[in-house]
């Protein structure tokens, strides 16, 4: 996802999309040790992705 796009997004559904990746990021990492995991780079986005929510909710956070 684009940063403009979470910054549009509440708290609520920050953390609700951040709970989506989580689960997703348990999925990938057991494909991959089962050797199943066909785009081994959807990793690394998805990392990408929770530490950008991440930063979004410090930033809101701290604003208030």
């Amino acid at each position: 996802m684009k940063t403009e796009e979470l910054r549009e997004l509440s708290i609520t559904e920050l953390n609700a999309k951040m709970e989506q990746l989580r689960i997703e990021m348990f999925n990938l990492r057991f494909q991959k040790a089962k050797n199943l995991l066909d785009r081994t780079d959807r990793v690394r986005f998805v990392r990408r992705d929770i530490a950008r929510i991440l930063t979004i909710i410090k930033q809101l956070d701290n604003s208030k």
